[in-house]
């Protein structure tokens, strides 16, 4: 830790530090970012390009009376280490360490808990309005980065404000790099306005005219182009009810400083246009952004991903999934693949490298990219959308009312369904059983390993359906995997091991320590057979039936909630007083971070846990 960073417990130990030593402060902040991120993972690079914007909000405002209410949170890394945090940042997003994102339990400095996109502005408007009318004078400050600007939400939040005018500052960092490649970025929505006519006539002559320039003409134009952009971004804004301050540099401490004082003596909607640098100060992260977006452990000297011992070479799910889709869409021109500004996360960058014109990322949109596909789906297409399973949620509506409704044949690949690990409560993938499966007209299926993901989204591509495929994130089993695809029949479970005191209904990726649990308990001479869902609706309830009037104890496994999950959906088709079901899953609750292994065990869903848990409910 470095020797004045050692000096700051709370935000207000910054203004004693002399403004020639704030570079050496910033070095030291990244310094600790740097190295803690290394050793745990995170979310370094966007942490690294804030901040001098961090520091410099704490310097000016006098927080927590003043509240900062971040976006997503994958900025927030500085905001940790200058609010009380400093000597508990090693644990970043360890178990029983600090969250990787703002979390009000955690700090009276996190205003408001967050880890989605979009949220910032909205949640700022509720605070300055309940700031007026209790009657109070505390500043507000939302921090959105340019990504976040995709999602309505945020537009929505804006348009609010703008028509209460209460005072309050929004700061868009403009950083130039989405999550994925660049998407729909904020010049996009100026589009209605450059195009207006008389705007394009004068732009059309001044073109030409600099086309006459021998040799010179084409750079001069691109120079044009970039230059109109920093004067019309303040017309959208302004009418929507703001003062429009910027771009201003982002990573310039001083100048930071003086314009947020300057803006803190001011009342009314204001935002504050920065343009940073993601992952500056690490030249790893500065050269690929979109790798240190969310990094695993890394090599501070390279920059590459540490090694460790007895890791092998099996493909996450995220890779067999996208290397399958590609697969299918070379004899099936109809597929096409949509994603929400996560085409490296959700494996789909090889489907647009092949092709391009048939992949659509429309930005951090979870909504329109589900009703998008619906449109799609009415013409003919076999539209594809690829989302984690938290990030699904937000779409929920356009579920019921855009796909599920009209009864449209679009594919929802659930990545990161279940326990995800280290990002914590907001991106537990824990709740996508329990809010599909009430859904009509929806078929909900999931793998229990590579092969069957392989083999399942073949079926879901002939099913003209709506059709959600959840699997986990991580590495896949290492099976063996098959050339040509196998159709499985709609609705039909598979018997993996006959048993005559029990039966182990499994789903997804708990089949296979479901497999290992049934050999611990015949050990204790208790028979117990393994059925492989593959479907979670439609049941095989006469498999189902089946089973239960031959062992008549039913033991129900899930990598999600209880409430409304598996074991639900198998009681209330089952019954009868001779029955006995036990169901083994998440609680009703939200799940911490931690790894993945230390989490399955504490929740009861490893397969040492599952014997234990197993055989007790049997002998009693």
């Amino acid at each position: 830790m470095g020797k004045i960073l050692d000096k700051i417990d709370k935000p207000q130990d910054l203004k004693l530090i002399r403004r020639e030593l704030m570079p050496e402060l910033l070095e030291e902040i990244r310094n600790e970012i740097i190295e803690t991120v290394s050793r745990n993972g995170g979310h370094i690079a966007s942490s690294l390009g804030c901040v001098e914007l961090i520091t410099a909000l704490h310097y000016v405002y006098n927080t927590p009376e003043d509240k900062i209410i971040f976006d997503v949170g994958h900025q927030a890394y500085a905001h940790k280490l200058l609010t009380g945090r400093r000597d508990k940042f090693k644990t970043l997003r360890q178990y029983e360490g600090i969250s990787g994102f703002p979390v009000r339990e955690e700090s009276e400095y996190d205003a408001f808990g967050v880890g989605h996109s979009s949220t910032s502005i909205s949640a700022a408007l509720g605070f300055a309005v309940a700031r007026d009318l209790k009657g109070e004078k505390n500043k507000v400050i939302a921090v959105i980065g340019d990504g976040s600007m995709t999602g309505g939400m945020a537009f929505e939040g804006l348009n609010n404000a703008g028509h209460i005018n209460t005072d309050m500052l929004v700061i868009l960092n403009d950083n130039e790099m989405f999550i994925s490649r660049r998407v729909g970025a904020i010049v996009g929505y100026f589009a209605k306005l450059l195009t207006l006519g008389s705007v394009k006539r004068i732009e059309k002559r001044i073109e030409t005219f600099l086309m006459r320039i021998r040799n010179f003409g084409s750079y001069f134009i691109r120079i044009a182009r970039r230059f109109k952009f920093l004067f019309i971004p303040s017309l959208l804004f302004e009418e929507m009810g703001f003062t429009y301050i910027g771009p201003v540099d982002g990573n310039n401490f001083n100048a930071l400083v003086e314009i947020l004082s300057n803006i803190k003596k001011n009342h009314g909607p204001t935002v504050l246009h920065i343009v940073t640098k993601k992952g500056k100060g690490y030249h790893p992260a500065e050269k690929n952004p979109i790798k240190f977006h969310g990094a695993a452990k890394f090599e501070i000297e390279t920059g590459e991903a540490q090694k460790f011992a007895g890791t092998d070479n099996k493909p996450t799910y995220t890779e067999i999934f996208g290397q399958t889709l590609v697969d299918l869409a070379k004899s099936d021109d109809k597929i096409v693949a949509i994603t929400a500004a996560m085409s490296e996360g959700t494996g789909l960058k090889p489907f647009a490298n092949e092709f391009p014109k048939r992949f659509f990322d429309v930005g951090i949109a979870e909504q329109h990219a589900l009703t998008f596909a619906a449109g799609l789906a009415v013409s003919g297409l076999k539209p594809v959308v690829a989302l984690y399973s938290t990030f699904l949620q937000r779409g929920f509506d356009q579920l019921i009312h855009d796909v599920a409704l009209q009864n449209l044949p679009v594919i929802i690949a659930i990545d990161r369904a279940g326990i995800v690990g280290d990002d914590g409560k907001t991106h537990q993938g824990i709740f996508d059983i329990s809010f599909m499966r009430l859904i009509p007209n929806f078929v909900i299926m999931s793998p229990k390993d590579e092969q069957e993901l392989k083999d399942m989204l073949y079926t879901a591509t002939q099913l003209n359906k709506p059709v959600a495929i959840r699997y986990p994130r991580g590495k896949s089993i290492g099976v063996k995997l098959n050339a040509l695809y196998t159709n499985i029949p709609l609705g039909k479970a598979e018997e993996l091991i006959s048993g005559k005191d029990m039966y182990i209904l499994a789903a997804g990726n708990m089949v296979y320590p479901a497999l290992e649990t049934q050999k611990m308990l015949k050990k204790e001479n208790i028979d117990a057979g393994v059925i492989n869902m593959r479907y979670i609706k439609p049941l095989d309830e006469k498999l189902i039936g089946n089973i239960s009037k031959k062992a008549k104890k039913i033991v129900t496994l899930e990598e999600g909630v209880l409430t409304g999950g598996l074991g639900s959906a198998i009681k209330e088709i089952v019954s009868g007083p001779d029955v006995k079901i036990l169901n083994i899953a998440l609680p009703d609750k939200f799940i911490e971070h931690g790894s993945q292994d230390i989490l399955r065990n504490k929740y009861g869903l490893s397969s040492d846990k599952m014997f234990e848990t197993i055989k007790k409910w049997y002998a009693n």
